[in-house]
């Protein structure tokens, strides 16, 4: 962004305390100025068709007409990168936002009104600077993520092979192959589209580390069970990596993997403080590679920053294959364009041609 440009910010929120707090934060960044505030959706619609704000902060709970209306909204009239500040209690809510275009979201300390609010300043004020480098062509793309309508198996129009039948919950036979998946912002959409793509016999695991706070990846991976054909859980301690099943890093651990005399293992693990991401596609990938060397598939998916790109040159380093999502639909291409300046000979797939590149994979093809 040009060092001069403002950065125009709509504040909603039904607390009257709320809006000025998040106001307050917002002059933390220079280039940022609160161009309205609002009580409820109708009054923030209108204050954005007017003012054309470059970041909206939306509280979802309100009176007249809630923040999912007002999104529809919006992303139908004016798309508009949407920061949903939303408290930890209302997590389903924040993923249904996040499926009706919402950028990100920030988790609120308490579900009250408290001074408490001012805790989540810093991040508050890192995802509106990120939120106003998107592009209105990439709010587009997020909105056709996901399906109209929820089903066990999604509904993409990505084809991969019939296969036999899924195999008996629990009873997924060990995996020697596994795809590794690195992704933030943006990343549960895309992530969504993908996996719900997968057949349920899938021959191999996957492990994937999306960076979001500690409680929201569980609601998350149990959203993605009921989207997906494939066995998703958050894993919080170890498993024998199994076929067709997914496991999602727990907000506050890193996945690992490693061997054990009844084949690959993959297990959550404490991060140290000095770890730049938690959870980690960086170690995620190296202990993929490590552990399995060539019988890797790692994918980098839209999100701002570098994570996976070391775990990437590692990973190539071993013989393992790397997929980066390209900018055709990523809707922050800052890891994937890292780890594709560490591995420039990676392959890059829109995001509705991954899906098959997984299968293809998992089947042994090249």
């Amino acid at each position: 962004m040009a060092p001069d440009r403002r950065i125009k910010v709509l504040v909603v929120d039904d607390s009257a305390y709320n809006r000025k707090a998040i106001a307050e934060i917002l002059e933390g960044i220079p280039e940022a100025v609160v161009v309205g505030k609002a009580a409820d959706g109708q009054e923030a619609l209108q204050l954005a068709l007017v003012e054309r704000p470059d970041v909206v902060t939306l509280d979802l709970e309100m009176p007249r007409m809630d923040g999912f209306a007002f999104l529809r909204l919006l992303m139908s009239a004016q798309p508009t990168p949407v920061i949903v500040i939303s408290a930890h209690a209302e997590k389903e809510n924040v993923f249904r936002a996040l499926e009706l275009g919402a950028l990100d979201f920030v988790a609120k300390p308490t579900h009250k009104i408290s001074p408490e609010i001012y805790d989540v300043r810093e991040e508050v004020m890192r995802k509106v600077r990120l939120a106003a480098e998107v592009g209105p062509h990439s709010l587009h793309r997020l909105k056709s993520y996901l399906p109209s309508e929820l089903s066990p198996t999604g509904g993409f129009p990505v084809v991969v092979p019939d296969r036999v039948q899924a195999y008996a919950p629990g009873q997924e036979p060990p995996a020697d192959r596994i795809v590794v998946v690195a992704a933030s912002t943006g990343g549960p959409a895309t992530l969504t589209r993908i996996l719900s793509a997968l057949p349920a016999d899938l021959d191999a695991g996957i492990a994937v580390a999306q960076h979001m706070p500690p409680r929201f990846t569980t609601t998350f991976s149990e959203r993605l069970g009921k989207q997906c054909a494939l066995r998703v859980t958050e894993l919080t301690t170890l498993d024998v990596l199994r076929r067709g099943t997914a496991y999602i890093a727990p907000g506050d651990h890193h996945l690992e993997i490693t061997t054990a005399a009844r084949g690959a293992v993959i297990r959550a693990v404490r991060p140290s403080p000095k770890d730049k991401y938690v959870p980690s596609g960086n170690l995620l990938f190296q202990s993929a590679a490590h552990t399995m060397r060539k019988n890797v598939l790692g994918v980098v998916l839209t999100g701002m920053g570098d994570d996976g790109a070391a775990g990437a040159l590692a990973l190539a380093g071993e013989g393992g294959e790397i997929v980066v999502e390209s900018r055709e639909t990523a809707i922050v291409d800052g890891m994937p364009s890292a780890a594709l300046r560490n591995v420039p000979d990676a392959t890059e797939l829109p995001a509705d041609k991954i899906a098959l590149r997984i299968a293809q994979f998992a089947r042994g093809a090249g």
